[in-house]
């Protein structure tokens, strides 16, 4: 009989309370090498010692919580790529609000070449897979997937730093628009 670690809630809650403390941070336009374990802890109103019991360091919380990011992302990408006829309006309104609800953290990460390489992966991954549910050949006269990967990454990065009062419905209507049937 294997016994199962239990997750404790009040960690659950700290680790919680600590990532909360980041997107706050950053949301007011401190930068990521501004960020220090106190900044951290004041703002989640724990101590510096709980931080050390969840993270190593900063690095080691902001790399979870990327990591989080695109485990989310990839489960909101995945109805695209299941789609055989153009992209379902609802589905990317879907893929889109996740953006726009951490709109301010994504602001902020995709300074970063390394995150902002990860993303256009992920976009660019998810484009030539939807090319080949639907039997697309990329050598017959269809734009790059890196030329769609960048416009829709432009698209959206504008979208949430200075387009945010158009919202997800909308700018999904204008991406499909764009990418008619054909390229997606």
């Amino acid at each position: 009989m294997s016994e199962h670690k239990k997750v404790d809630p009040r960690a659950i809650r700290s680790k919680k309370m600590l990532k909360n403390a980041v997107f706050s941070l950053l949301a007011e336009n401190v930068e990521i090498s501004q960020l220090t374990v106190q900044k951290i802890a004041n703002r989640a109103e724990l101590n510096r010692a709980t931080f050390y019991l969840h993270y190593e360091d900063i690095n080691d919380l902001l790399r979870q919580i990327v990591h989080e990011i695109f485990d989310d992302l990839s489960m909101k990408v995945e109805p695209l790529l299941q789609v055989k006829s153009s992209i379902e309006q609802e589905q990317l309104v879907t893929f889109l609000s996740y953006f726009y609800e951490y709109r301010q953290i994504f602001a902020v990460l995709v300074e970063h070449k390394g995150f902002k390489n990860q993303l256009t992966n992920l976009l660019k991954n998810t484009i030539e897979k939807r090319r080949n549910v639907r039997n697309i050949d990329s050598t017959n006269q269809v734009v790059s997937v890196d030329i769609i990967a960048a416009s829709l990454l432009g698209i959206i990065m504008w979208w949430i730093k200075d387009g945010s009062q158009y919202s997800a419905e909308y700018i999904a209507g204008q991406i499909t628009l764009m990418y008619k049937r054909r390229y997606l």
